[in-house]
């Protein structure tokens, strides 16, 4: 996800780290480009099976594998929120046939969180496509007095600190996007973390907790069984899954707008036109109507297919502006 803050200082923030990141796309590992790939390739996802990452990397995976005639294999290394796959991704040979299949979560978030993190996020991989973006759902407990996101501010700026919120755990992407919902619509929440919305939505639907910003695949059956009420989408645009709701920008929120992102990666040090044409590969995939149908059923959609360098601005940008979110809001993994 990344949430929108003044142009000026996301400038200023991310500068040092672009220069760091298109750096770091600059190897010398000996490559043959023109047969890659001629042997499976290890995509390493850092996250469980079945969560939401591994299945938008089954989805793209699937794609490559047919049109490059070589194996994707899907490696999920999960644990410690994705750092520890992130790792043993930085870790391997720069050859092409390791590759890293992340989330902000990794790369934007942690670095932020965890000073002690196993990877340098910008200067240990080399980026290679911004894969996909997700957007949430605003949810709202269904007896609470606020039928669209004016009347919940207006209702939270009423009562601050009376209104609960939860959260899939502290800085995760949820409890994030929830501390910037606050910051800039000026309103005060108390904040209840869980170990995942999943385990959150019983208590949303009891009315223990009044807000939760939820995944649209996961949270729209609730919304249908009239259990929550959705009040608006995170992202910059309406959502082909829920075409009603309006974006939060719309509903009074110039500007706001927060999503998880899917990137792909590779160590450092991988040719570059090793990395050109990895990211063809991908690129091509994105194109493909099954792959854009299968992500479209897990609330997602193929990003702009712009190049390496593209991808490393937006990871820049989307790190300074989390980091600005914790620094500010003071939020620790504790």
């Amino acid at each position: 996800m990344s949430a929108n803050l003044p142009e000026p200082a996301v400038r200023k923030l991310i500068k040092p780290l672009l220069v760091l990141a298109l750096s770091a796309t600059c190897g010398t590992a000996p490559a043959q480009t023109s047969g890659w790939p001629s042997r499976t390739v290890r995509m390493i996802v850092p996250f469980p099976a079945g969560g939401a990452t591994d299945l938008v990397a089954r989805a793209i995976a699937q794609r490559v594998s047919v049109s490059s005639g070589q194996q994707l294999v899907v490696d999920n290394k999960a644990g410690a929120g994705g750092t520890l796959g992130s790792a043993e991704a930085a870790r391997a040979p720069a050859d092409g046939y390791t590759l890293l299949l992340t989330t902000s979560s990794t790369h934007a978030i942690a670095p932020h969180l965890s000073p002690k993190l196993p990877y340098n996020a910008v200067t240990d991989f080399t980026p290679l496509a911004h894969l996909a973006d997700a957007a949430s759902l605003l949810l709202v407990a269904p007896k609470l007095e606020a039928r669209n996101v004016a009347e919940l501010v207006a209702l939270a700026r009423k009562q601050p600190g009376q209104l609960n919120y939860a959260s899939s755990g502290n800085g995760t992407i949820v409890h994030l996007t929830t501390e910037a919902f606050m910051a800039q619509a000026g309103v005060s929440m108390t904040h209840v973390p869980y170990k995942g919305t999943s385990l959150a939505m019983p208590d949303l639907i009891a009315g223990n907790v009044q807000v939760l910003f939820d995944a649209i695949p996961s949270g729209m059956p609730h919304v249908a069984g009239g259990r929550v009420r959705a009040l608006a989408v995170t992202g910059p645009k309406r959502s082909a899954l829920v075409p009603e709701l309006p974006t939060l920008a719309e509903a009074g929120l110039p500007g706001f707008s927060s999503v998880t992102w899917f990137g792909l990666y590779a160590p450092k040090g991988l040719d570059a036109d090793l990395a050109r044409r990895i990211h063809a590969e991908f690129a091509k995939a994105l194109l493909a109507p099954d792959v854009v149908d299968r992500l479209a059923k897990l609330g997602a959609e193929p990003a702009r297919i712009g190049t390496a360098t593209d991808f490393a601005a937006m990871v820049a940008a989307d790190s300074a502006r989390w980091g600005q979110i914790i620094r500010e809001r003071k939020i620790t993994l504790e």
